[in-house]
């Protein structure tokens, strides 16, 4: 159920704020320490004073959410509704009447918070990647326009305004990770392969080269399709979950109009958060999505 409580009333949304961000506890957040007590209050928030190093602070301070004139309601709807829907930032200016410049820098903050995905892979995995077209938007200073280069078809790098997507879907967790690279190479795949709990690794594939080094390393257990030859399933061998996961994240892309590559990365965290609250009701999955950022 839509959390629409949450989004109307400011004293809500501070209250789940202070739970969600003390779910540990109070501490202050520059000296770590817990020796905290209450000390009055600032707006709907709840302020603090440390013991320790006599620091006060309130629920916002060091969170995504802090220096900011714009009611916390409407940055937990904004964040809600980019995570849960994939809303563009010009639809959020519409909806929550907030200019889109301070949109865009709020949610780029809110993304740059978010971790990094960290496969633990327990196999067989499948890994497949694809190919975005991502370059640098704008211009520099006291430069003309930057001609972007995405015209190319293919496989491409990042140097080249197409930088890869690597999908790994591991079977035996179910969990699935979009995560970007410089370039499709060997050294990349077996960086992402890198953790796994297996001594010999089971791993999936199509009939890309960059993948034959893994029949050589007594750490993978490499069985593939080739495409190209119009092979797609072989049994159990296959990587179409990957090429399902790898639609998903281009529709993801797609609401945002040419992102730049430099922040391909955050966008894709985003999208790795959104499928982790997808079947979650509305409120818990809002939980969820702070719990990531606080």
């Amino acid at each position: 159920m839509f959390p629409i409580k949450t989004f109307v009333s400011e004293r809500r949304a501070a209250n789940l704020l202070r739970q969600v961000r003390w779910r540990d506890g109070v501490y202050c957040p520059r000296c770590r320490a817990e020796s905290v007590i209450r000390y009055g209050s600032y707006r709907v928030f709840q302020r603090y004073q440390c013991k320790n190093c006599d620091r006060t602070f309130n629920d916002q301070t060091a969170t995504v959410f802090e220096h900011s004139a714009v009611a916390l309601k409407k940055w937990f709807l904004a964040v809600y509704t980019y995570i849960r829907f994939n809303t563009s930032f010009r639809q959020l200016d519409v909806e929550i009447d907030v200019s889109y410049k301070t949109i865009y820098r709020r949610i780029q903050r809110f993304l740059r918070a978010l971790d990094a995905p960290l496969p633990h892979l327990k196999g067989p995995v499948e890994i497949d990647e694809l190919y975005v077209k991502a370059g640098l938007k704008g211009r520099e200073r006291d430069q003309p326009s930057r001609s972007r280069g995405l015209s190319t078809r293919g496989r491409g790098t990042y140097d080249k305004d197409k930088p890869p997507v690597f999908i790994l879907a591991d079977r035996g967790t179910g969990e699935r990770y979009a995560i970007p690279a410089k370039a499709a190479d060997e050294s990349t795949i077996r960086l992402l392969l890198a953790d796994h709990h297996q001594e010999s690794l089971t791993v999936y594939t199509d009939g890309f080269r960059a993948y034959e080094p893994l029949e050589e390393d007594d750490a993978f257990t490499r069985e593939y399709v080739v495409h190209g030859d119009g092979e797609y399933v072989d049994g159990g061998v296959h990587v179409n979950t990957c090429e399902s996961h790898g639609s998903l994240v281009r529709s993801w892309l797609s609401p945002h109009r040419g992102i730049s590559k430099d922040k391909l990365t955050p966008y894709l965290r985003a999208f790795q958060l959104r499928r982790e609250v997808f079947r979650k009701p509305g409120k818990e999955a809002l939980e969820t999505i702070l719990e990531t950022v606080l």
